[in-house]
Order: structure tokens, then sequence, then C-alpha cells
């Protein structure tokens, strides 16, 4: 049997240890990624360090991967060998339980996810279920489509929204940042080291949509006193600890917060579709498939500009 190689986590808070296995073979429904290159999100965390219930060890995480497409099982008729493709944080559904049934994949009740329900992309091959592919243009690099299939970072929001014709406000620590966030799109710059940032956002005349993509819940409370009336607090980051905010705030206001945990892959395929025409790009810092520890150290420790990358190649 043909081999290839891997990083997986043997087991809750292990190391990343890169081993030497069997190619999976497609089965019905499925699809095999010849993958390319995978960016490692915060998330990957909870496969790292154990803490998504009920997860089954060892584990290979990656859940931003672009690859191409090298062999489809049994009934798999939309996609051929040769596609260049992609696949997020939505790794398929059940397609009978009512979330499902009223049209609602990504909160399926039986919800499969990338690197934690199934071996993710820190890998040479990976199996998917066909559902869950997203067509990746020709324009993208595949370095440059992995981070879009998941990323919530903030270079990232900022791109979007500017593109979409928002008045685009950017939340960032340090001066250093400000002239960055201009050049990607942002209108105006608030320092939250030395500004407030709810007090500049009101003189702005408050925030319709503030989208949280910190992994500090901290930070997410402090944000909601910058809504205006019917404003929405959008939690994409994945903070450990709870997020706590006054009632009033939300009361006299008419505010809301709410989560997003991802779309699914046609949502995946439209905002990489978007990306060329509109020309959002990630900034990344590249590493090889060796270097997987590495790689994810410098994720987690917040010093990458902006997304760390792995590959395959060479």
């Amino acid at each position: 049997m043909a081999r290839m190689r891997a990083v997986h986590v043997p087991r809750p808070g292990g190391p990343f240890e890169l081993i030497e296995r069997e190619v999976p073979q497609s089965g019905p429904g499925q699809v095999r990624i010849k993958v390319d290159a995978y960016g490692i999100c915060h998330s990957d965390s909870l496969v790292k360090e154990g803490h998504w219930p009920g997860l089954q060890y060892p584990r290979v995480p990656g859940h931003e991967v672009a690859g191409v497409v090298d062999a489809v099982g049994a009934g798999v008729a939309e996609w051929t060998a040769g596609q260049r493709v992609g696949v997020g944080w939505y790794g398929g559904h059940c397609g009978h339980c009512e979330s499902c049934r009223r049209g609602s994949f990504i909160t399926c009740a039986n919800l499969q996810i990338s690197g934690i329900s199934y071996d993710g992309g820190y890998a040479d091959y990976m199996i998917v279920p066909a559902q869950a592919l997203a067509l990746v243009p020709k324009e993208l690099s595949a370095t440059e489509a992995g981070p879009l299939l998941c990323a919530g970072l903030g270079h990232l929001g900022v791109q979007f929204a500017a593109k979409m014709g928002f008045r685009t406000v950017a939340i960032a620590r340090g001066k250093v940042k400000g002239s960055l966030v201009h050049n990607l799109g942002a209108r105006h710059y608030i320092d939250n080291q030395t500004q407030d940032p709810t007090e500049e956002l009101m003189k702005l005349g408050g925030a319709r949509v503030i989208l949280a993509t910190v992994t500090n819940a901290k930070a997410m409370s402090a944000m909601v006193g910058g809504l205006d009336v019917y404003g929405k607090l959008i939690v994409v980051g994945a903070p450990p600890e709870p997020v706590e905010l006054s009632a009033l705030q939300l009361l006299v206001s008419r505010r809301s917060i709410m989560g997003w945990p991802s779309g699914t892959s046609i949502d995946s395929q439209d905002t990489l579709a978007f990306s060329v025409l509109a020309g959002v790009r990630s900034m990344n810092e590249i590493y090889p498939l060796e270097r997987a520890a590495e790689a994810y150290e410098r994720m987690m420790s917040g010093n990458a500009r902006f997304r760390v990358v792995l590959t395959t190649a060479g």
C-alpha cells in the first residue's frame, strides 16, 4: 500500500507527532484530497489540548484545507479527479435531523467537523464527505485559499467589510497597526491601549455590527457598549472563558449578541469567489509539514502576521 506523512495528536495534551501511515481509501459518498496547504486555526487547540468532548485519539487536526481531488468514492457524481477543492470547519451533515430538514446544515445535530470528527489536513492526503467540498478558483494558490475557508481573524474581516462597502472601523492593540488596517480598507482605527473603544465607537455614531474575532472574552464583553440601537455583536472567536455583560446594556438599546460557527461548503465557495473578485487575500507565514509543532506555537503565541499556513510541498 502507498504511504503518506501525517501529523497527529496521540492523546489529549500530547505532542504533535510526524508519522507515516497508509494512504486512506475513499468510501461511498467520499472524496480523497491530495492536500497542498492548510491553515493553522486557533480551534486546532481543541484537538491539541483535548477540549472537544468525546474526541477520539489519535487525531490528525486541520480544517482550513486546500488541495486537489485525488480519488472519488461510489455515488459521487459532482466531483472528478484533478479539481482544485477546499474544506473548512463544516465537514458534512446528516440530512435527516430537524436542523437539516429546515436547511440549517451547519447546526446539524450530527454535524461532522473536519479534523475533529475525522482526520483533517495535517497530512499528505485526507478523506472528506463530498458534500463538504468547495471549488477553489484558479486565481488563488493553495496557501492563499486555505485560511479563507475558516479564519475569522481581523485582517480578513477588515478587508471583507471594506470591500462590501461598509464604513469599517478596526480595533486592535498598539499604534503600529493603524497604518496596516488603513491599507486594508478601514476608515478608522481605535487603539484599545490608549483609547476607550466604546467611547470612540459612540463618537462615530455607534456600531451596527461588531465582528468579534478575538479569543479574549473580556475584550468581547467590553465592546457591547459601543453598539448602536439594534446593534449586534457577532462572536466568531472562541475564548475558553465566559463572555459576561450587563443585561441592561442589551435592553435599553435593543442590542443583541449571537454566535456564528461557520458556513457550509457553498458559503466557503462564495467566499473564495468573492476574494478573487474583490482582491481579498490573507497575509500568511508559511511552514512545511515537518515543522507543524513550531508553526502551531507561532500561531498560539499571537505573534504571527497574520495566518500560519502549512504546506506539503518539498
